[in-house]
């Protein structure tokens, strides 16, 4: 419980300050995208961490993934609107790879006096590439049953009317 506490406050905190550095303000959603990427971060590693390995593995993970969401989407140019991506996949493979760290017991995570990191690191990125591709694959399928069943988009002149009005036939807002 306690890691879980110290990677989601650490990764609040350094999203916050990534932002600062960026030159933009320090945000509450940005506060909350820390708090969530230090969660999915610690998520694969709280069994094997210790509090200080889990604030460097929160901080770790929401820096690289405001990184990500903050300038690899936009020149990628693709949509993940709620950042979902950006967050928890990029802070979910940073935290099961980073399991191979936390386990070390100088940041208290409960290894024996004889672990090395290189000898997890391999078996991280193997789990890791797995995930990916299992996620992959599922994704795929649901899209495209999803676009069997439903279709993937609206007709554009459903999309130019509105969606609340041409989908559910009311409007959501009085104004």
């Amino acid at each position: 419980m306690i890691n879980t506490f110290t990677a989601t406050a650490a990764g609040a905190v350094a999203w916050l300050i990534a932002e600062k550095l960026s030159g933009h303000k320090s945000t509450l959603l940005g506060g909350c995208s820390g708090v969530i990427a230090g969660l999915v971060a610690i998520t694969p590693a709280a069994g094997f961490s210790g509090p200080f390995g889990a604030i460097i593995l929160g901080a770790v993970a929401s820096v690289i993934a405001y990184g990500f969401v903050a300038y690899a989407k936009p020149k990628l140019g693709f949509d993940d609107t709620a950042d979902v991506f950006g967050i928890h996949g990029v802070a979910g493979i940073i935290g099961s790879i980073g399991v191979a760290f936390t386990n070390l017991p100088s940041l208290g995570g409960p290894g024996d006096a004889d672990y090395t990191v290189g000898g997890q690191i391999g078996t991280q990125l193997f789990a890791t590439a797995v995930a990916i591709v299992w996620a992959a694959v599922g994704s795929a399928i649901a899209f495209y049953i999803a676009k069997a069943v439903t279709g993937l988009r609206v007709s554009e002149e459903v999309e130019r009317e509105g969606l609340d009005l041409g989908e559910h036939g009311e409007r959501a807002y009085n104004y």
